[in-house]
């Protein structure tokens, strides 16, 4: 079923002010902001643990939990600017660590529970880490493989033995908060310094840190309007409660799940455990959640795999995606079942999800939405750093004065130089305009396929394949097959059950595409190769993962 969007043309969108303080501290800002207010009561986490049950914080528990945390930061004397490592499933821990850093003036790290020993004995190292924050299961056999790394300590989480590694004093986490009685103020910090460290893949074959400030809790808040949008904000009025599907540590659900809602004294609604499609549903009717978060594929796997619809989620008004575009297919389904729009966002490591789409304007198939009001965007010929005219192919660049812009790349000062010209950030996405300012996103150059002198967004194709019935997902590829001869190919993902033939869907894309976009060959396979947030990895996309082959 294919969705059916609005075009009219949009209304403008009203004029941003910015107001940064001078002093921000995002720990500071999420929990103790509440304590005069009528959220200090109301929880600001819960979360689901199929192991452990539920477990529930208020926003004044948050807020002493924090403080306790960032005076045991001190005890330790882990100090302003240094690394806290963080590795835990989504728990009250996560909060508490990763705000309770931020209170102490030491800058977070947040990493995945999914990565190898190798890979966080990296990250420690890069990263100079004074301290871990880790479960104490996932410590046993870590702990020994990052003995040398640097580490002073490891704040050990949750229920179990202490394990000792040499070289790292291990602290049990809950019995040495709990001995906290007294904390001194959260650290003054100013809204320029820095606050917590991402890292992404880098092009070197090795993560490269992504350093963020204070500010970007305030550079986000046009999301809040635009994409979100918060309600609940005047006196007696319901408070929104949000599911998101996503681990803390991804910088999508760290912001959109974790800093935005508590910054605003919503209550975030989290799950550890076995993901299956009925997960999501269950727990909106359970907490009455209002906001649901996710990426296009569990909204699939609801679609496909249950069937849940709006009488069985009430409460829920706007749901939300980001992390890979969302097929016309998968939109029209979602608002036949529970009668809501999806709204969309585009985001990075560097400057968290700038475009969206949102109930201010008609949402139009395919494309990415528009700059969020505040966001200055400009699509510019990186050649001349002028802008590109209508319909023209530019690079997204963003003003370096945007308070929700990155810090820099951690101990990379030539490739943050290298980033930043004539006072823009260059993204190194590429997208164009249409004549009302509608963004369609291109993605980045090396994904722009370049076939017999023609330019191919794999976005484009793979937009239009997943709006075949029998595709449950897609990959669209340029593939070598000869001298100065690139092909666009699609690897495709049937749903379950279905008996797609190749050929259908290279007739399909020869209806659907212009004919130097439309797949020259269909592969069908089971799985693709992504990262550990589920995004596809097209490079890594080879014949080796088909299970079929047809070709035009």
């Amino acid at each position: 079923m294919n969705a059916v969007r609005e075009t009219a043309r949009p209304a403008p969108f009203p004029p941003w002010k910015w107001q940064v303080p001078e002093f921000l501290n995002i720990g500071v800002a999420c929990t103790d902001a509440h304590l005069e207010t009528p959220a200090a009561g109301r929880a600001a986490m819960i979360v689901e643990d199929d192991a452990l049950g539920t477990s529930t914080i208020t926003y004044a528990e948050l807020a002493e939990r924090t403080s306790r945390f960032a005076q045991l930061l001190r005890h330790l004397c882990v100090g302003a600017g240094e690394r806290v490592l963080i590795r835990l499933p989504n728990a009250i821990d996560y909060p508490t660590a990763f705000l309770g850093s931020l209170k102490r003036a030491a800058i977070a790290v947040p990493t995945s529970t999914l990565l190898t020993a190798d890979e966080v004995l990296f990250l420690a190292r890069d990263s100079g880490a004074a301290a871990i924050v880790v479960d104490k299961a996932a410590w046993q056999t870590l702990g020994p493989r990052l003995a040398g790394s640097g580490l002073r300590f490891a704040l050990l989480s949750g229920a179990g033995a202490v394990t000792h590694v040499a070289g790292i004093e291990s602290v049990d986490l809950d019995p040495a908060l709990e001995r906290i009685e007294s904390w001194e103020p959260s650290e003054p910090t100013r809204a320029d310094d820095p606050a917590y460290l991402v890292y992404t893949s880098g092009t070197t074959g090795f993560p490269k840190g992504v350093l963020h400030a204070h500010r970007s809790l305030i550079g986000r808040s046009p999301a809040s309007t635009y994409w979100f949008p918060f309600a609940g904000d005047g006196e007696g009025a319901p408070v929104d409660r949000i599911v998101h599907s996503g681990k803390f540590n991804w910088t999508y659900v760290l912001g959109s799940a974790l800093m935005d809602p508590l910054y605003r004294g919503k209550t975030v609604i989290a799950h550890e455990g076995r993901n299956d499609a009925a997960t999501w549903p269950r727990l909106i009717a359970k907490h009455g959640a209002t906001i649901f978060i996710g990426v296009p594929t569990i909204y699939r796997q609801i679609l496909q795999k249950t069937e849940f619809g709006k009488a069985d989620v009430p409460t829920l008004r706007h749901c939300m995606s980001a992390g890979e575009h969302l097929s016309d297919e998968v939109f029209g389904q979602w608002k036949a079942r529970f009668g809501l729009d999806i709204y969309e966002a585009v985001g990075m490591s560097e400057f968290s999800y700038y475009l969206s789409q949102g109930k201010q304007r008609p949402i139009r198939p395919g494309s990415a939405g528009f700059a969020q009001p505040g966001h200055d965007i400009a699509l510019l010929d990186p050649a001349t750093m002028k802008r590109v005219k209508e319909g023209e192919e530019g690079m997204i660049c963003v003003p370096d004065t945007d308070p929700g812009l990155f810090i820099g790349y951690w101990n990379r000062p030539e490739e943050t130089a290298q980033s930043r010209r004539a006072g823009w950030f260059l993204t190194g996405d590429y997208a164009r305009h249409d004549e009302d300012g509608y963004l369609w996103f291109l993605g980045r150059r090396d994904d722009i396929i370049k076939s017999f002198g023609y330019r191919v967004s794999p976005y484009e194709v793979e937009r239009v394949l997943k709006g075949h019935p029998d595709v449950a997902d897609c990959a669209c590829v340029g593939e070598q097959a000869g001298a100065d001869k690139l092909l666009v190919v699609a690897y495709v993902i049937p749903h379950p059950g279905a008996k797609v033939a190749p050929e259908a869907l290279l007739a399909y894309g020869r209806e659907h595409l212009a004919a130097y976009k439309a797949p020259k060959a269909v592969y069908l396979a089971r799985d693709f190769p992504r990262t550990r947030n589920g995004k596809i990895l097209r490079r890594e996309i080879t014949p080796s993962i088909a299970v079929s082959r047809s070709s035009a």
